[in-house]
């Protein structure tokens, strides 16, 4: 198997678990806004702990994304020009 199959396999892989994140998150903060209480009546005090989660698996989401991107346009080290005089 060629390098560039394996390169296009490992980032679709990362973009797909940044993508599973960031759906994971947005469940979260649903889950936030949805909070009802004991009674059944909306909580916008409650269910804090889903929104922390939502905020930590969002960070690293964006991390991940820039680790992704970073990695994916960085520039061939085998292709360097050297100047000589």
């Amino acid at each position: 198997m060629s390098y560039a199959r394996k390169s296009f396999k490992s980032v679709v892989g990362s973009i797909l678990g940044v993508v599973v994140l960031l759906a994971i998150a947005i469940w979260q903060f649903y889950l936030f806004v949805t909070f009802r209480n004991t009674q059944g009546i909306l909580d916008d005090q409650g269910g804090t702990l889903h929104l922390w989660v939502a905020i930590a698996l969002t960070v690293c989401a964006f991390i991940g994304g820039f680790v992704v991107f970073s990695l994916f346009v960085r520039h061939d080290r085998d292709d360097e020009l050297h100047i000589t005089s």
